[in-house]
């Protein structure tokens, strides 16, 4: 049997290190780190299987070399150093080349600590749900601030145009995600991101495709809290009963945050009015000041109000962090309008938890109370694929006038009855008294929505894919 093990030992940097191959080059987080590296004066190379715009035009652009599909020509002449993205599988041509010829190697996670967190002082905004958001709201007010922090987010960030950035300043905030980080190295990415001060929003199941149950992802979790020094701070979302019970393994000072009354940072006196939520802040007992942000909902509130905590811990003036606040342009993708025609909004976003798509349908209820909102639904993720969350999603759509639900893309080597059923969401849809619809295709949905759609319609399309640039073409279609 063919032995395509790395072996252990070259997982490292060398020295010197000049030429870095990148490996599932067209990722977004792998394209961040080329740029990155590139701007730092590495020979940066890379390959892929899906080498297609608009992620080959930005490498194009930064003037990196992207070989199309994987084989052993990509290592000649042989790299410095192979960072190996968690796309890639042992058996991936490249990778049994790259353990065949004892090439140095390490995971994007173990890049970005080794050649950007390692001279900073990383402050990591994690969580289940609001991560790429808030730390584009943390990295966007630092900056206002008089700040220059460097930043590595999911998102594109739209004070900056990218979801990168090389910073002068002491801090890097960076998005850390749960998920597994290396054929390689089978955890969660945040482990090697050397928290010095962080932000934990929620802790539920996900990751249905790695994790087994929350008690795996609590593991995870309570791991990375003990990684911040005594010298740093965990800003901990405590109205959440497993972010409290994680919070309690840290041996940093704990910021707690939320609505309940005895968080250190309170948030209150909520009110939204179209895309904007103004909110008071209590630190203790005392009123720190009153923000406004420019994204709906009190889930983005509680987002904001980490921010507050955070930054006011770090030493910043409240009239900085209300400016911050603000001036915030958001993210693509989160609750991200991409045009108006003929009186119809359309929106994107990014929710597919079931707790993300319930905060998000009610931040959207709050903002237009009076207008029609519908809501069009893709399962694309591993987990909502699954039919792990078959019957919380029920609930997660109260509050919508109408919905609309694909049929999802089915996972190999799964059963049909551990998948997800979209014909059986709207039935359940139905049986709550929401109009609920099931289509096969986008283009069925399409037409159904030119259809049914009217002046004053609010549609906000919630997938974590491109869902066939639906927006796009629904736009031009009601135009």
């Amino acid at each position: 049997m063919t032995d395509y093990t790395l072996d252990p030992a070259l997982n490292r940097v060398p020295e010197p290190c000049r030429h870095i191959h990148i490996m599932g080059i067209c990722g977004t987080g792998m394209a961040a780190l080329a740029g990155m590296l590139k701007e730092q004066g590495f020979q940066v190379t890379g390959s892929d299987e899906n080498v297609y715009p608009p992620m080959s035009d930005f490498l194009e652009q930064m003037g990196i070399d992207v070989m199309a599909g994987y084989g052993p020509q990509n290592l000649v002449p042989v790299p410095d150093l192979v960072v190996v993205g968690n796309v890639i599988r042992a058996v991936n041509p490249e990778a049994v080349t790259l353990a065949e010829q004892g090439i140095p190697y390490v995971s994007m996670p173990q890049a970005l600590g080794r050649f950007f967190l390692a001279r900073c002082l990383p402050l990591v905004v994690t969580g289940t749900h609001g991560k790429t958001t808030t730390s584009s709201l943390l990295a966007t007010a630092l900056y206002r601030a008089g700040d220059s922090p460097g930043f590595m987010i999911g998102g594109i960030v739209e004070a900056f145009g990218t979801n990168y950035r090389i910073g002068k300043g002491s801090h890097f905030v960076v998005e850390g995600d749960e998920y597994d980080t290396a054929f390689f190295n089978k955890v969660s990415k945040f482990l090697h991101y050397r928290p010095h001060h962080a932000i934990v929003t929620s802790i539920e199941f996900d990751h249905a495709d790695i994790f087994p149950d929350l008690q795996a992802i609590k593991a995870s979790f309570a791991e990375f809290v003990t990684l911040i020094p005594a010298g740093g701070s965990l800003t901990a979302c405590m109205d959440d009963p497993v972010v409290a019970e994680i919070a309690g393994r840290a041996s940093c000072p704990v910021l707690s945050y939320g609505i309940g009354a005895d968080n250190m940072y309170r948030i209150a006196d909520l009110q939204v009015e179209g895309l904007t939520s103004r909110f008071s802040v209590y630190k203790h007992e005392r009123k720190l000041g009153e923000f406004s942000l420019p994204l709906p909902g009190l889930h983005n509130g509680l987002n904001g109000t980490a921010v507050v905590a955070l930054m006011d811990h770090l030493g910043f003036c409240v009239e900085d962090i209300q400016n911050g606040l603000a001036t915030f342009e958001g993210v693509k993708r989160r609750q991200q309008i991409r045009g108006e025609i003929n009186g119809i909004t359309v929106i994107d976003d990014f929710a597919h938890h079931p707790t993300a798509v319930r905060e998000t349908v009610r931040a959207l209820r709050l903002a237009w109370p009076k207008r029609r909102l519908i809501i069009v639904f893709e399962p694309r993720t591993n987990s909502s694929r699954r039919a792990v969350f078959q019957d919380r999603y029920a609930d997660s759509f109260d509050g919508s006038d109408l919905v609309v639900v694909r049929e999802h893309v089915p996972l190999p080597d799964i059963p049909a009855s551990e998948q997800f059923s979209s014909v059986r969401l709207v039935q359940d849809l139905v049986r709550r008294h929401i109009d609920g619809h099931y289509f096969p295709d986008t283009e069925t949905i399409l037409d159904f929505l030119v259809d049914r759609a009217q002046s004053g319609d609010i549609i906000a399309i919630l997938s974590n894919g491109g869902f066939d640039d639906i927006h796009e073409r629904l736009l031009s279609r009601l135009g």
